[in-house]
């Protein structure tokens, strides 16, 4: 059993990716990607809510029937030049995206309370370094906990980790198993930066049970996936010629959202480390206004 999901083998309904719980196995999280040609994009939120994220789409047109609002949402032309906007659509609606072109992601939740509709204004969304060395990333909280209130079981996050540096670092899990209180159901999914060199960028992962049950390592291209209801994740890493993305979906039954997690006890000294280290210098790579720093 693998919960590695290479990109095209998630493809279903007209979307590159489509997760929702009957086929990842399990309950709460959900995600799909489209890429636009023009054409609309209806999307029925049935018993979820739902967070849109352009990822290489501009000037974007999304109706929601809940409240019959229509919205214009800038987008970015890549998510390893910008910050971008996004949307919030509560249980229950029907949406309609349309864009002339590129990819947009609709990550999803099941949830019962409903919520309004929100745009997110790229500008208002916390952006944080966090790590040390090596270790040091940057996290656009788009819709989590502390960075937005009006939503009943959806986070999202997105992370960007510098070529050469480690992710996910030290590896945790929320699973609800054991001494862990968290419990989240998370979607991966994966960018790399290529730099014109197309289909040459990588990354790797590294996941594990704690059982053993399950210890794999998958190698990252642009498009892949990766479902974890359980265990620890991490790290990430991205190869020194190649900045990697991913965009992190979690969900589960928990009465609060929260996205706390629980370390590996072995590599928990990890984060004291940090404490001694500087931040990697390139960072933060992006803002809402667009690049910030050099990659290399």
């Amino acid at each position: 059993m693998t919960w590695f999901k290479p990109a095209g083998t998630l493809a279903r309904n007209g979307a590159d990716t489509f997760i929702e719980p009957s086929n990842a196995g399990w309950t709460y999280s959900g995600m799909q990607v489209y890429t636009l040609t023009g054409e609309l994009i209806t999307v029925e939120l049935v018993n979820c809510e739902a967070v849109i994220v352009p990822l290489s789409a501009t000037d974007l047109k999304i109706s929601v029937s809940s409240d019959g609002s229509v919205h214009s949402l800038a987008g970015r032309r890549s998510v390893f030049e910008s910050i971008s906007d996004w949307l919030y659509v509560p249980v229950g609606a029907t949406v309609v995206i349309t864009g002339a072109s590129g990819a947009v992601a609709v990550c999803t939740a099941q949830a019962t309370e409903e919520f309004p509709v929100h745009y997110g204004k790229a500008s208002d969304v916390p952006v944080e370094v966090r790590g040390g060395g090596k270790a040091s990333r940057q996290v656009n909280n788009i819709a989590t906990p502390d960075s937005f209130a009006g939503a009943h079981k959806i986070n999202i996050c997105e992370v960007l980790t510098p070529g050469g540096n480690f992710s996910s670092w030290p590896p945790h899990r929320h699973d609800g198993i054991g001494d862990c209180a968290t419990n989240n159901e998370e979607i991966y999914y994966f960018l790399i930066d290529e730099e014109g060199h197309a289909g040459a960028g990588e990354g790797f992962m590294h996941v594990y049970t704690v059982d053993g049950s399950i210890d794999e390592s998958a190698t990252l291209h642009n498009g892949d996936t990766y479902l974890i209801p359980e265990g620890f994740h991490g790290p990430t890493i991205a190869p020194p010629e190649y900045t990697m993305y991913f965009l992190n979906v979690l969900a589960g039954p928990d009465a609060k959202r929260s996205m706390a997690f629980c370390d590996d006890p072995k590599h928990h000294w990890i984060r004291e480390s940090w404490e001694s280290q500087e931040l990697d210098p390139r960072l933060p790579l992006t803002s809402a206004m667009g690049l910030t720093k050099s990659h290399s």
